[in-house]
């Protein structure tokens, strides 16, 4: 980050020690250390103050940190997607084979317990379909373009726009035939 080099430039081009600047902006003397080590940011207030005292806009005292902070929320919403998919394929597959075992086994509590997981899988499911709406995302091609930190251009979009119905549906008609021919076999082996 940028951040700490400028203030500590304007901090020295008005030659005030870091004690001499905390004062002025209502901070201690580590914080504005750590800010010029980059160990942690300035939140907005601090900023606004920061350049009001050194007399620059806040885009100049920021400067350069906004791809930077632009690119580490991409990286953070890629590594939350990618974390809440994998959980939800967990919860997914444990829905598909779990139902009759924990049925047959445990009885009442075996549909507490299948209960429970399908509701935390609802939940994954819900939060990785925010994901996808908050970032226009639908299409495998879409989904793995966006795990991948890529763009797609505007011919490929509206190719993937037009794909977006007919998938859905052949994921629907995939995941309905899977629960049938998974719940075949746990009945034939469970029988």
């Amino acid at each position: 980050m940028e951040i700490g080099k400028q203030i500590k430039k304007y901090r020295k081009v008005m030659e005030l020690s870091q004690e001499e600047l905390a004062e002025k902006i209502f901070v201690s003397r580590q914080t504005i250390s750590n800010w010029e080590n980059n160990k942690n940011y300035p939140d907005v207030k601090s900023l606004l103050l920061l350049s009001s005292f050194f007399n620059v806009s806040l885009d100049i005292l920021i400067k350069g940190d906004i791809d930077e902070m632009k690119e580490k929320i991409k990286t953070e919403d890629i590594n939350k997607f990618k974390h809440d998919s994998n959980i939800f394929a967990v919860l997914l597959v444990l829905t598909i084979l779990l139902p009759i075992p924990l049925m047959k086994f445990m009885g009442r509590a075996g549909i507490i317990i299948f209960a429970t997981i399908c509701i935390v899988e609802i939940y994954y499911a819900i939060r990785i379909e925010k994901y996808k709406k908050n970032f226009n995302i639908q299409t495998y091609k879409e989904i793995i373009n966006f795990l991948e930190g890529k763009s797609i251009n505007e011919v490929e979009k509206h190719q993937e726009y037009g794909k977006r119905p007919y998938q859905k549906i052949l994921l629907a008609m995939g995941s309905g035939l899977l629960a049938i021919v998974v719940s075949a076999i746990m009945m034939y082996l469970l029988l």
